[in-house]
């Protein structure tokens, strides 16, 4: 008896916006301290957020880099505003492109976190650390479903 062939399923970007515990993104204003970025990176547990003047758009990225890589040529930093650290030309990508895409991106442009739009607007961020434990969790299923067949035969 044949098994049929396993059909490819293609991860998008919105599924691991999903299986994310939080929906929400975190923003930083362009004119808020450095310090006040520090603060909500650690309130929040996350290493970068978008700055962004009104919650939607995205005017940049600052990131927990970008204050270290900084603070060390300038103890006066914690006092600037963001967006004199915030790198302003941000990689974004949609919902509805595949995580393979974005890996590629990330590793090419070696950037951690990267926004997701919808409709030129701010729906989420992804982390390389959210890629890499969707593409964890694929691999286990594979296995898995690999395992079940070998039992089965």
């Amino acid at each position: 008896m044949s098994q049929p062939l396993r059909q490819e399923v293609t991860l998008l970007i919105n599924d691991v916006l999903r299986a994310k515990p939080r929906q929400d993104v975190v923003t930083v204003a362009p004119d808020a301290t450095v310090r006040e970025l520090v603060a909500l990176l650690a309130e929040h547990n996350v290493g970068a957020l978008i700055v962004s003047r009104d919650g939607s758009s995205v005017d940049g990225i600052a990131s927990e880099r970008d204050v270290v890589r900084r603070l060390n040529d300038d103890p006066d930093l914690l006092d600037a505003p963001v967006s004199a650290i915030a790198t302003s030309v941000v990689h974004s990508c949609e919902g509805t492109s595949a995580v393979t895409e974005l890996m590629q991106v990330m590793t090419e442009h070696r950037v951690r976190h990267i926004p997701v739009l919808a409709e030129g607007s701010l729906a989420g961020i992804i982390s390389i650390g959210d890629v890499v434990k969707s593409r964890i969790g694929e691999l286990e299923f594979e296995r898995d479903q690999l395992d079940t067949y070998l039992h089965q035969t």
